[in-house]
């Protein structure tokens, strides 16, 4: 599990009053997002939110040192930190908490379960998250350092602490909160002065650009983000006869957990209870809810792969008789068995995010069967007749109602009954990116295979003396990035999956070669997913032989464009990595430095000027004699005309500039009628002579011509092997074949790079765009190898170089 970081503790200097609010400095974001190729390599590692040189201790010294309240310029108090879609349907003023109320505190007797309570958005996941994180001290201080208070060294600033995508981040606000009325608009505290859980929350919807992107969602993306655990769900109809004690041992081990009553639509919890300024904020994004719950009616019928559907958050719950809600999440704050009547009964106490409507059946609040447990016994349940939220319920009831589990685990042995043992964990990041490795699932064999791939290798079997079977357990975990921050750019959840081949011995020990399309045509997968879902997460089980495996995380539809991360666990070692090909070329020739262009040219056109000179022509007709045996008639006709065009256009100093290599190399086109082209344009002929220029005239002679010609041809054959409908294009998939073909050997950055460059809107690259690419290629191959002396693949150059 990612180590965790120490809280930094704020510097401690004398407190003054309430200083005013005038201070703000600059901060930097840096998210994947689904932005250029280029920033997903170069910005990958760069933390999700960071403050430009300043951290929370230097910013919050700097308040105190000037006497002001600091003022984040990054989430400034105004409509564009609360909604994206569009304007906001009633006026909110922000406020401090000192202008809401008299004394105010940041955590009153401890920060505990009972102190949340839901404001006007539909973000209960968010808050079920909370209250179960309240359970775990330790994750707790992690998430919300204590060292903050409205008393002590004051400035109108605090932070806090969140797991994003395998590292934590620290998240650093002021304590302007939106208002109505003078009461906060969304999350609160039961007592009106504390505000720990009110600034909690606008620090996570800082995270994800505002507060209308935390609408809608899935418990488990706050508990990840709380704990950088890995999540398991369990649909309750299918659970495991052994559930409740999988559910007892998760509370002990300090898991986090939520339930949910499905509405048959999936998950659909997160709206608001209703009310005048939450039935404006409803409709205010209800377009964009409707939007989300339109599906594809494509036919699955025969297919492999089939997806299963989660409604993110679309519309209001709904209060059933008993007083459960459906579509709407709930904290599994602990898990219990009581005397009762002479037998031992389950018990499971959850949590309202609202702060109230409860269960009213057996076991509630104010229900009889209260009455027969002893008083030392309702002190332990901590058993209270309030309206807070929080019930205890039968076991048996619970299963009846509640339809979905989530469990999230702070490591994967935490529902391991019997066991207790540290597991290793490896963490890979990725893209999808679309025409070159957004494959889709295998219902796409012709794309499927550009997938990423990641080699996963068991090296050693569990230790289970019961188990006979050898055996290697593991855990993998896909995750989607950014998805929820890059809503306002329109941005959904994609359906994710992942399937797991082994490897054929040939191609293991050492090679990491990315597997071809033959490969899964004619391989079964050994384990995959149970199904493609439209969540941030999957994660899933497996017990596999001893052996070396290859992942393949994909999206079910092909060409969806995204970021990821794969995280693997197992129990004993293992190693996970990306399978890249070593950047290489096959025998690349050496690059030709013309040192005397004026003498090569010279010679060519003697070569030439035949009848002048009888030993020459002589010369000439020996050549003629060996072209012809070793070409044949047709290549040797195409010599002696392509020499004719050159010397045509040339004229008299023998070399040619971009334009015209240009009119030479769509002449010679022109009579391949095989050869769909509207020819090459002229930026690609300035690619191709600043390429090949090696003496910097921006002209090329006939030798360098010939050069590039004779690669042309070539580069041309496997074109046309691809261009299988005669289009005169060919899919950018295929690119990566038809490098291969060619002799480079690229890591898949590079093909990323490629499909960015050359590929058109519909993901076809056209014959100039190819050979511009390969001409490109092979001269960067040639260039390094020149410099590269020693042959150890390492260069060092100059400027001018």
């Amino acid at each position: 599990m990612p180590s965790a970081i120490n809280a930094a503790v704020a510097q401690q200097t004398a407190a003054g009053s309430i200083p005013s609010p005038t201070f703000s400095t600059t901060t930097e974001g840096a998210g994947g997002g689904t932005g250029g190729i280029y920033s997903a390599i170069i910005s990958r590692n760069q933390p999700i939110i960071s403050v430009k040189e300043k951290t929370y201790e230097e910013l919050h010294k700097k308040c105190l040192e000037k006497n002001i309240l600091y003022e984040d310029p990054d989430f400034p108090p105004n409509e564009s930190s609360l909604f994206y879609s569009q304007k906001s349907p009633v006026k909110f003023e922000w406020k401090r908490p000192h202008e809401i109320c008299e004394n105010p505190r940041f955590i009153i007797g401890g920060a505990n379960r009972t102190d949340i309570c839901q404001g006007e958005l539909g973000n209960c996941w968010f808050l079920a998250a909370i209250a179960c994180l309240t359970l775990n001290k330790k994750l707790l201080c992690r998430v919300i350092p204590h060292d903050q208070s409205f008393i002590q060294n004051y400035a109108g600033i605090f932070h806090f602490q969140f797991w994003r995508y395998g590292a934590w981040v620290d998240v650093v606000i002021d304590d302007c909160l939106p208002t109505y009325n003078n009461q906060l608009v969304f999350t609160k505290s039961s007592q009106r002065n504390e505000f720990w859980s009110a600034l909690l929350e606008k620090a996570y919807a800082k995270l994800h650009g505002s507060y209308e992107a935390l609408k809608g969602g899935n418990t488990t993306e706050a508990m990840e983000d709380f704990t950088g655990g890995v999540t398991e769900f369990y649909e309750i109809k299918d659970a495991p006869k052994d559930i409740y004690k999988i559910m007892k041992h998760a509370v002990d081990r300090g898991s986090l957990m939520a339930s949910s009553i499905d509405d048959n639509l999936g998950f659909s919890y997160g709206s608001a209870p209703r009310s005048d300024i939450g039935e404006l904020i409803a409709r205010m994004v209800k377009n964009l809810e409707n939007a989300q719950m339109t599906h594809s009616t494509a036919d699955y019928q025969g297919m492999d792969e089939r997806p299963a559907w989660t409604i993110v958050p679309m519309q209001y719950e709904t209060r059933m008789s008993c007083g459960l809600v459906k579509g709407h999440a709930y904290s599994v704050t602990a898990v219990e068995e009581v005397l009762f009547k002479g037998e031992k009964l389950r018990l499971v106490r959850l949590r309202n995010p609202w702060g109230q409507v409860e269960w009213n059946g057996p076991w509630s609040d104010k229900s009889e069967e209260w009455n027969s447990v002893n008083e030392e016994e309702k002190i332990r349940l901590q058993h209270k007749v309030v309206e807070d939220g929080e019930f205890w319920m039968p076991f048996q009831d619970f299963m009846r109602h509640f339809t979905k589990l989530e469990i999230c685990n702070l490591t994967p042995d935490t529902l391991e009954v019997d066991k207790f043992q540290t597991w290793t964990v490896s963490v890979n990041e990725g893209r999808w990116v679309r025409g070159c490795s957004a494959g889709g699932c295998r219902n796409y064999p012709d794309t499927f295979w550009t997938n990423p791939q990641y080699r996963l290798k068991l090296l050693e079997e569990d230790d289970d003396p019961e188990d006979e079977e050898v055996i290697c357990s593991f855990l993998v975990a896909l995750m989607q990035k950014n998805r929820r921050k890059e809503r306002k750019l329109g941005a959904t959840l994609y359906t994710i999956g992942f399937a797991i081949y082994e490897v054929p011995a040939p191609l293991m020990h050492g090679t990491k070669h990315h597997l071809q399309k033959d490969f899964f045509l004619y391989n079964a997968s050994k384990a995959r997913s149970k199904t493609y879902i439209n969540m941030r997460e999957i994660s899933e089980r497996f017990r596999l032989p001893p052996s070396e495996y290859v992942i393949i995380p994909s999206t079910y539809e092909p060409h969806q464009e995204g970021e990821f991360i794969l995280r693997v666990f197992s129990e004993k070692r293992s190693l996970s990595e990306e399978a890249e090909n070593m950047i290489e070329a096959e025998h690349p020739l050496p690059i030709i430095f013309v040192s005397d262009r004026a003498n090569s040219n010279k010679e060519l056109r003697a070569d030439e000027d035949t009848g002048k000179d009888g030993e020459k022509k002589q010369v000439d007709e020996k050549k003629v004699s060996a072209a012809k045996s070793k070409r044949g008639n047709r290549a040797y006709e195409e010599q002696k005309q392509f020499r004719n065009i050159f010397r045509q256009i040339a004229g008299d100093d023998m070399e040619i500039n971009a334009e015209e290599l240009r009119n030479v190399l769509n002449n010679v086109v022109k009579k391949h009628k095989d050869l769909r082209s509207e020819g090459f344009e002229l930026e690609s002929c300035r690619s191709m002579i600043a390429l090949m220029d090696t003496d910097g005239s921006g002209k090329i002679n006939f030798d360098e011509f010939q050069h590039l010609w004779d690669k042309i041809k070539s580069w041309q054959k496997i074109f046309k092997r691809y261009d299988t409908d005669h289009s005169g294009t060919i899919n950018s998939y295929e690119m990566r074949n038809a490098v291969n073909d060619a002799g480079f050997r690229l890591n898949n950055q590079l093909y990323d790079i490629i499909t960015m460059r050359y590929a058109d809107k519909n993901m076809n690259i056209d014959f100039d765009s190819f050979i511009c690419c390969f001409v490109r290629l092979d001269a960067m191959f040639r260039a390094f190898h020149a410099f590269d002396k020693d042959g150890d693949g390492i260069i060092k150059l100059n400027v001018l170089e």
